[in-house]
């Protein structure tokens, strides 16, 4: 799992640097950024409402991209700050949960039940694996470790509207995510007991 969070690392750090070394000669803040890559989440979210699905796909991406490009700047800047790394949080937390309520309106309207109750799972299974990481952290326990975190579940969740032109595309992102969601949830859950147990 560590290794795994060195890859993740990796990949965000060759992803973001050109837009860095741009963005750093500008004025614009990462503030600025994480509310900008907000937006674009709650844009994609009327694009899934209005049935433009592959456009939506295409902005969830964008709009995960800027989810990570705040936090490079921030650093490369020296502007790392603790309400800084709150809206973060608190924005990415919105964004997801944006984007499932657009597919629950998409699927209420066509009275699906099983992808209903899907989006359901998978709002709850995201928000719990974030949570048990924020908790942990408040304890001190540095929580990094997981097989499906944010990132994972955007890129999942976008390919799966990119791709609902095939059938059941996007029910099978959707459960993708759950399967995976608890899954990562119960890696938390026992690496924290594993770090906290009176030994």
């Amino acid at each position: 799992m560590v290794k795994l969070f060195e890859v993740r690392k990796s990949v965000a750090y060759y992803l973001t640097e050109p837009a860095v070394r741009l963005l750093d000669k500008t004025s614009v803040t990462p503030n600025a950024i994480t509310w900008f890559g907000f937006l674009l989440a709650v844009g994609a979210a009327v694009l899934i409402i209005k049935e433009h699905l592959f456009a939506a796909g295409f902005l969830v991406l964008i709009s995960g991209f800027f989810d990570i490009l705040d936090g490079a700047l921030a650093r490369r800047i020296n502007r790392t700050t603790r309400f800084g790394a709150i809206l973060d949080s608190t924005l990415d937390r919105l964004s997801e949960a944006v984007l499932l309520l657009g597919i629950l309106v998409l699927y209420a309207r066509e009275q699906s039940f099983t992808p209903i109750l899907l989006v359901g799972i998978a709002l709850l299974g995201s928000l719990m694996v974030s949570y048990t990481r924020a908790r942990a952290e408040a304890l001190g326990v540095e929580c990094q470790i997981g097989l499906f975190t944010r990132a994972e579940r955007v890129i999942v969740l976008a390919l799966g509207l990119l791709l609902s032109q095939i059938a059941g595309a996007l029910v099978i992102a959707l459960a993708i995510i759950v399967v995976f969601s608890f899954f990562t949830l119960g890696q938390r859950l026992v690496y924290v007991w594993q770090q906290t147990k009176i030994k």
